[in-house]
């Protein structure tokens, strides 16, 4: 029969062996064996108990951060858990000048760094859908009615009210920002509607409203906070993690003095809407000024702000160029273009005695249309009727004049102060017109090469007008293009291209444009860049919690291991009073045996024992 022998690198007293019949020997060796295994098997135990725990709670922080991120995405399209007491809510209502539309927000507790942002998103109701509403007219129109604006705008807060839950109304900050049309207002009418809101809301609605949380921004303030939504969304505020992440060293604002630091490349962002185009990207350098003129504009083109909750931090200081170019928006730029046509066609045919786009037999060729398209411009009861030519490069040298460039250097559009560009190390997103001009009709959306891109555009221009309405006819362009960008098109592919390359400057070969309507399949409004900036220093309450804390988060954050470690030290020390007990047990059997054994020899040599001798 085998057997198995065990003797490791223990005393040669300590050897045992195992038989495999029912292993009986094991229960025939001495108690020290028995204690050493004992006291070995718990020491692995605790081991074992002591890696897993560790690495279950903090495992997940050496997590994959891009699988992380992705992971955020994908749950950032579940429903909000309205019923979780740790998600926090923001109402921001965007007053435009043809509607308003009210977005709700949300976040979880702040994790109580102080170099970490609040990870606000959109709020989702429980079919998924982003909580949204839009009412029509503008705010503006109740310029000369302003006590009915708070009846106007309820229905937004109504909405909000509904999907926030009660118990958080009074926790909830409610912003209402006007934009564009409120601005053309005058100052008194503009404050009569906000003197309304304030007056009446708070007695109808238990949000968290101020008087600083109802005012009219500047374009130059809606350009930030666009700036910092597409950011936020992009993930260019987090901090580096990777090596192959694309960084800048940036001189922070007010410490020029400093050492630059180094952290996420932030991306720049061009949105052309139907009235104007506007621009806004990080200026990480210290800039120079050609002139103390230069200087003094620039000032009120770029904005100095801080997006953490602790003033004292930099490391989310942020220098932002912002200019915003009314009557360079496609629309108004077609405008200006017929106005020209129109003002220099009448002026030539009366001194010229000529009859140029006066009957549609000699209309004015018009090289920014279509082949063969036939349209009409109609001014103070006259008509220029226009035929198009399709010369996509005649068309650009035509608007040229229209950019309104000055030979001053570090100057844009309309000869305004641009801060230099690292083009090398820089990243754009166009918006609006420059993803409608690139994708609609061309197809060509994302990333954007300006030669595939003027050889599509001169393609374009030059098929005949009754093939490309066979072709939308057809369904080949995109569902919500229609004949009024077929029509257009050709001039705002030039206008875009040369707004792009001209008008700022960037060079034809530059790689980094991303036309796009959306970031990671969802709408960003400047919206969610105002309730960033606006609630930056909320996380001053979870922190100043946890400081209050301190010595418990410690505790529970830091010395959860000496805890277990703790529990482990006394284990071992009952296990060694044990063992110690079952030695002097032992040790006082072994005695018993001892005097037994020597009284079994007397008897056995013949020697009387000690109650024989008694007896004698």
């Amino acid at each position: 029969m085998g057997r198995i022998g065990i003797s490791c690198l223990f005393p040669a007293s300590w050897h045992f062996s195992i038989s495999p019949v029912g292993c009986p020997r094991i229960l025939n060796t001495n108690l020290r064996q028995i204690i050493v295994i004992s006291v070995l098997a718990a020491a692995v135990s605790l081991l074992y108990f002591s890696v897993v725990i560790i690495r279950n709670k903090y495992g997940r922080l050496t997590r994959d951060k891009k699988f992380q991120r992705y992971l955020a995405r994908v749950t950032d399209i579940e429903a909000t858990d309205t019923n979780n007491p740790s998600v926090n809510y923001g109402i921001v209502v965007d007053c435009g000048s043809s509607g308003s539309r009210v977005f709700v927000y949300c976040w979880p507790r702040h994790n109580g760094n102080p170099r970490d942002l609040l990870d606000i998103r959109q709020m989702r109701d429980k079919n998924r859908k982003p909580v949204v509403m839009k009412i029509k007219p503008g705010i503006s129109e109740f310029a000369t009615s302003p006590e009915k604006v708070s009846d106007y705008i309820s229905p937004l807060l109504n909405f909000a009210a509904e999907h926030v839950p009660r118990a958080k109304h009074k926790e909830t900050p409610l912003y209402i920002l006007c934009t564009a049309g409120m601005r053309i207002l005058p100052e008194s009418q503009q404050k009569a509607i906000l003197e309304d809101l304030l007056t009446d809301i708070p007695v109808h609605f238990d949000f968290l409203f101020s008087d600083s949380h109802a005012e009219v921004i500047s374009g130059k303030q809606e350009g930030v906070y666009a700036w910092i939504g597409i950011n936020f969304v992009l993930g260019r505020f987090e901090h580096i993690e990777d090596d192959d992440e694309a960084v800048v060293e940036v001189n922070i604002p007010g410490s020029e003095s400093s050492e630059a630091i180094v952290r996420k490349r932030t991306a720049g962002i061009l949105d052309m809407g139907g009235v104007s185009t506007q621009i806004a990207y990080e200026v990480p350098k210290t800039v120079s000024f050609a002139s103390s003129q230069q200087e003094e504009v620039a000032k009120n083109l770029l904005a100095e702000f801080n997006l953490g909750c602790d003033v004292h931090q930099t490391e989310h200081v942020y220098r932002v160029y912002v200019a915003t170019f009314l009557g360079f928006g496609g629309n108004a730029a077609r405008q200006r273009y017929e106005d020209r046509i129109f003002a220099n066609t009448i002026q030539k045919n009366r001194l010229l005695g000529k009859q140029t786009g006066l009957t549609p037999d000699m209309p004015y060729l018009d090289p920014c249309l279509p082949l063969d398209i036939k349209d009409e411009i109609q001014q103070n009861g006259q008509t220029i009727y226009l035929r198009g030519t399709g010369d996509f490069d005649l068309c650009r040298e035509t608007i040229q004049p229209f950019m309104n460039k000055t030979n001053e250097t570090q100057t844009s559009l309309n000869g305004v102060y641009q801060p230099p560009i690292h083009f090398q190390n820089s990243e754009f997103y166009g918006f609006s017109e420059f993803y409608y001009c690139t994708e609609d009709v061309l197809r060509m959306g994302g990333d954007y090469n300006a030669a595939k891109f003027t050889k599509a555009a001169k393609d374009y221009c030059a098929t005949k007008w009754s093939i490309l309405r066979e072709r939308f006819d057809r369904g080949l362009y995109a569902s919500h293009a229609g004949l009024h960008r077929l029509k257009y098109q050709c001039f705002k592919s030039a206008w875009m291209f040369e707004v792009f390359h001209r008008g700022f400057s960037f060079p034809v070969n530059y790689k980094s444009l991303k036309t796009a309507l959306q970031v990671y399949d969802k709408e960003v409004q400047w919206t969610l860049g105002a309730i960033l900036y606006r609630t930056r220093f909320l996380p001053l309450r979870d922190i100043q919690q946890e400081a209050f804390r301190a010595s418990h988060t410690h505790w529970r954050g830091v010395s959860f291991v000496y805890n277990h470690y703790l529990f482990s030290g006394c284990f071992l020390v009952v296990l060694l009073a044990i063992l110690l007990y079952l030695l002097r047990l032992r040790r006082i059997h072994r005695r018993t045996l001892r005097n037994g054994s020597a009284a079994a020899l007397w008897m056995e040599e013949g020697l009387p024992t000690q109650n024989a001798a008694g007896t004698l």
